[in-house]
């Protein structure tokens, strides 16, 4: 379609890239107000303020099991039979229809909340002449909200710093297992090459049906993660967390090196122990995934409200924290050191 030659698909690449990178902007775009009206309507209860986030990363935990479980099934190509083309082979047909059912659900979420919104209409001049007057002052406010956001940093106390520092640490950790989880499966577990034979694209979609299971334990721990905080606090729960994130990261390379001794068996598979411990590791992975998702942005929000700088501002901050080990370790991921394309 887009004139790509048979030996390469640049252009192809160019839209994928493109369209990924817009979705990602979506998604950031929408969870910082998300937490920050959260923060808002919950105000100084710090109850309610773990409570409301520890909701906020149970629905996104049923939404991931949905993703992901859509991901992990391998006949999408049969529903949708128009996807399988002469340049789209199975795998790509399958990975297109997911991007069409996609699709649909953004068009329909994204109908169902700008059709709940209730705004007030304006309807008389004189609060239209106020909304014109007011324009320059408005604009003023939206250019210097950046600045205001860099100096908010010299009123942050050294609390609110440690969170930030320990925040984005704990993302050096998940960013990595984000992007090469489903990868890891296909080359480590099964095996394979993306061009060679279908143990890679096998190990892919058994990755997927991990991370399905990984929200599952996310979202029962979600629920928990109040009673939690409230018995043995939130610092406490947190660092826990972040040991039992820690381990599982060692388990894989630890399941990674037995894979690689005992190899394939003589249908070409892994060893069932092997798939079991990995889709294992991929569940224990999703209970401080959950803890990840709430504790901290709970934890900001109660420290930031006594000293006035607006919730949105505070999620803003928080944000940065995490937005550049994001950026580094993307960065990093597409070195040559790396081995990966």
């Amino acid at each position: 379609m887009l004139g790509d030659g048979p030996h390469g698909r640049p252009r192809a690449v160019l839209v994928y890239v493109l369209g990924f990178w817009l979705l990602d902007v979506g998604n950031n775009a929408t969870h910082g107000p998300c937490r920050a009206l959260l923060a808002d309507l919950t105000g100084k209860d710090h109850r309610r303020t773990r409570v409301a986030n520890a909701y906020f990363s149970l629905f996104m935990a049923l939404g991931n099991v949905l993703g992901f479980a859509t991901g992990s099934y391998s006949g999408w190509f049969t529903l949708l039979p128009f996807t399988v083309t002469k340049a789209c082979s199975v795998n790509c047909a399958n990975l297109k229809a997911a991007f069409l059912i996609d699709i649909v659900i953004l068009a329909l979420t994204t109908y169902i909340c700008i059709s709940s919104v209730q705004e007030v209409p304006l309807s008389t001049a004189d609060e239209i002449a106020h909304l014109v007057d007011g324009t320059q002052q408005l604009n003023n406010e939206q250019e210097a909200f950046l600045w205001e956001m860099m100096g908010a940093f010299r009123y942050l106390t050294v609390p609110i710093w440690t969170i930030m520092n320990v925040i984005s640490l704990t993302w050096f950790g998940w960013f990595p297992f984000f992007l090469f989880d489903t990868d890891w499966m296909g080359r480590e577990i099964y095996r394979g090459k993306p061009n060679e034979g279908q143990n890679y694209h096998s190990g892919v979609r058994l990755g997927a049906f991990g991370l399905m299971l990984n929200s599952v334990v996310l979202g029962f721990t979600s629920v928990a993660v109040e009673k939690l905080c409230r018995k043995w606090g939130s610092g406490l729960i947190w660092g826990i967390s972040n040991i039992v994130m820690a381990l599982c990261f060692i388990v894989m390379l630890l399941i990674s090196f037995i894979a690689s001794s005992i190899g394939l068996s003589s249908k070409g598979l892994p060893p069932d122990g092997i798939v079991i411990a990995a889709l294992t590791v991929f569940a224990i992975l999703g209970a401080p995934l959950a803890i990840t998702y709430s504790i901290p942005y709970a934890m900001i929000s109660t420290r930031t409200e006594p000293l006035g700088l607006g919730q949105g501002l505070a999620m803003g901050i928080l944000n940065l924290a995490i937005v550049i080990p994001q950026r580094t370790r993307r960065r990093l991921a597409w070195t040559p050191t790396t081995g990966q394309p």
